[in-house]
């Protein structure tokens, strides 16, 4: 059975103009955030360490470990809480349908026993308090108005709950059972989050209005503030306690985090103000931040995680970066250690290096959307939604001045002549295009509509594949293309096609989920009932000796089939992306590494049979 070797983790999901709220446990220092319907572990000492739950029917937005340790609640945009165990496998303990819209923020309180949940509702219904294991209702929160982005347990006895959000309110309730005692308007703008200190005492807001405010925590008395010099230029998103609750952090739009010293007169003044690496633009917004034991994380619009030491306020962060949206194609270059690169539509370009993990991302000068993609070690080729194909040159870490060639059409595929990496093949609706450099040398039409095209590494041979399932195999002489033979067997589109690395062999898969490995000579088929998929095959890797193909589906699954044995002796690694694989490719002959919809990078050891 192939083990996970390794696993490259997806960023926060963020939203432009809003706070995310990342938790963890102290205890055993994890940092728990949300990406999709997954929710995150990650270990804050080794970043690799990571485990996902993917329970969620639908987007998850918040988490939270309990006090002990022991449990996760965890909530989606439809208003649902699960509570699962952190061990065994993340058994459920319970799920509750807590509000009628997407909930925000939710918290444990201190004895565990009760959770409050905010967030937007029908009607009054924007704050509910409950029993952990019954669902039970403790309370009635009236008050608000509009959504509610926070919500606060006192840890200490008498319990208190607060609420803030979008109608500029801070809102606070005595109980259990809870029930309304007053309410404050200071601030003029989105209130986004309120923090207990860990003793108890005293509370503090913040707010879009660049202001924080401090209050008491027993009697919700307003007994200072946050002191404006040297004070945020922009909204404030979050705030997080220093364990010893003699400090807090703040992070803002402003794109800086600063910690904050308490004054005998109860204000607060700014100690340290951090920055974090970045060029400055929209996407270096700070929108989540989180203080635990001596780790500080701060997270980014455009998803950097950067951990600063808190006993070391002047020692450069280390940043952890990944995915957000979909990785779609994935290439692994042939230097030493591997690096992987991979890419998601959005235009990011991520390079790993396999047993480290994160080494930076490919700026490059244009930021296209990328559709299509392909590289070799000097170069890489991408297309996005429009009708141009970029070449862009690799220079180590940096990439140079990209070409563009207009196509014509959008490019549906495209392949390198990894012999003479300045041919390229690209396929189109209506049928194939040929590249030598940045030039356009010819464009073929082949009448009929093509899905998938691959090119042989020297050059000389192209097999295109068609809607009809059929793979249509061309020589390529200067620059024409002369129909040699049409192979037949798939009974749906042709997804995607590669040739074997000592070009020996042909493996080709299609929509109607099976996968088709050919002998190139005799053009017969060598292994066939290659159906172990239940939907579409989207990709589909060679092992550098050529004895494996393995195949990556809609149905979340990747199968590797060896050539020499029947289809039957498969090895199949279940639900090894949520949502689907998309991307994947050999680095060695024991190393898989696979890409999906959830935003990971996984490497899996196969273990010989």
């Amino acid at each position: 059975m192939p083990q996970l070797a390794e696993a490259y983790a997806c960023v926060p999901s963020t939203e432009r103009g809003r706070g995310i709220l990342i938790s963890g446990d102290p205890k055993s220092n994890r940092l728990l955030y949300t990406n999709g319907r997954s929710v995150i572990i990650m270990n804050l000492d080794n970043p690799l360490d990571v485990a996902v739950y993917a329970e969620h029917a639908y987007p998850a937005t918040v988490a939270r470990f309990s006090p002990n340790g022991e449990w996760i609640a965890s909530a989606d945009v439809s208003g649902t809480v699960r509570i699962w165990g952190t061990h065994n496998d993340f058994v459920l303990k319970n799920e509750f349908k807590v509000l009628s819209g997407r909930i925000d923020d939710l918290q444990w309180s201190a004895d565990g026993m009760r959770i409050v949940a905010c967030g937007e509702g029908k009607g009054k219904s924007l704050v509910r308090a409950f029993m952990w294991d019954s669902g039970s209702t403790v309370g009635d929160f009236d008050g608000h108005s509009k959504r509610v982005l926070s919500c606060c347990f006192k840890p200490t006895r008498p319990f208190r709950i607060v609420t803030c959000g979008e109608d500029f309110l801070v809102n606070f309730y005595e109980g259990p059972p809870f029930k309304f005692k007053q309410s404050h308007r200071d601030h003029s703008n989105f209130v986004n989050c309120v923090r207990y200190s860990p003793d108890g005492s005293k509370f503090i807001t913040v707010s879009s209005d660049k202001k924080g405010l401090i209050f008491d925590g027993k009697t919700a008395e307003k007994i200072g503030e946050l002191s404006s010099e040297d004070g945020h230029k922009g909204s404030i998103y979050a705030l997080s306690w220093s364990p010893d609750g003699k400090q807090i952090l703040t992070v803002s739009a402003d794109k800086s985090a600063k910690v904050w010293d308490i004054c005998e007169d109860g204000n607060w003044k700014v100690n340290k103000t951090l920055t974090c690496p970045g060029s400055g633009g929209v996407d270096d917004m700070l929108v989540g931040g989180l203080w635990q034991n001596d780790h500080i994380v701060t997270v980014s619009l455009g998803g950097m995680i950067s951990i600063f030491s808190a006993s070391d306020l002047d020692k450069a962060p280390t940043s952890l970066f990944g995915h957000m949206k979909n990785i779609t194609s994935l290439a692994v270059l042939k230097n030493d250690p591997k690096v992987i690169l991979s890419t998601s539509y959005d235009g990011l370009i991520v390079k790993w290096i396999q047993g480290i993990g994160y080494s930076g991302k490919l700026q490059r000068k244009e930021t296209s959307q990328i559709k299509c993609f392909a590289a070799v070690e000097e170069e890489i080729v991408s297309s996005g939604f429009d009708n141009t194909v970029w070449r862009v040159p690799l220079q180590g870490d940096q990439c140079g001045d990209a070409e563009s060639v207009d196509v014509g059409s959008q490019p549906k595929d495209i392949s390198h002549a990894l012999q003479s990496p300045e041919l390229v093949l690209v396929s189109i609706d209506s049928g194939a295009v040929l590249l030598r450099g940045g030039k356009l040398v010819s464009t073929i039409n082949l009448g009929f509509t093509v899905t998938a095209s691959a090119i042989a590494p020297d050059g000389s041979e192209a097999i295109i594949g068609g809607q009809d399932g059929k793979l249509h195999i061309y020589s390529i002489a200067g620059d024409t293309l002369t129909e040699e033979a049409v192979l037949e067997k798939h009974r749906g589109a042709i997804s995607v096609i590669r040739y074997s690395p000592d070009v020996s062999m042909i493996a080709s898969g299609d929509l109607n989920r099976e996968a088709v490995i050919w002998d190139r000579a005799s053009r017969e088929v060598k292994l066939k009932n290659m159906l172990y998929h239940t939907a579409r095959i989207n990709c589909l890797a060679w092992s550098p000796d050529n004895s494996m193909v393995a195949t990556g589906s809609l149905d979340t699954c990747v199968i590797i089939y060896e050539v020499d044995k029947p289809a039957s002796s498969r090895v199949t690694i279940k639900g090894a992306h949520l949502g689907g694989v998309y991307g994947i490719a050999f680095t060695d002959e024991q190393t898989v590494v696979s890409s999906g919809e959830d935003a990971f990078v996984r490497v899996w050891r196969l273990t010989p049979q």
